[in-house]
């Protein structure tokens, strides 16, 4: 499974000390495209988490970790958005 953290979810876990479950996983780089000049595929609220999934889906990540309230009422088949409390409970 292929799992992709939002930034707030990275700030969290330092700001809370909680980087020692972060340190426990393997883990790998990805970056987003500089820009997007194509068809959206998908609308937002906050044009500025648009690259955020973007990236989550040129990725195939099975599961994008957020907080961020405008990623959960998207409607997409995947990556599956969670916060970390329904992850937890769920996986």
């Amino acid at each position: 499974m292929r799992i992709m953290l939002d930034t707030n979810i990275l700030i969290s876990a330092i700001l809370f000390r909680s980087e020692k479950f972060l340190t426990a996983l393997s883990f790998e780089l990805e970056y987003s495209p500089d820009n997007y000049d194509g068809i959206r595929l998908f609308e937002i609220r906050d044009i500025k988490d648009y690259m955020v999934l973007y990236t989550a889906i040129l990725s195939e990540v099975d599961v994008l970790i957020t907080g961020d309230k405008d990623f959960m009422n998207l409607e997409i088949e995947r990556p599956e958005i969670l916060t970390p409390s329904e992850f937890l409970e769920k996986y």
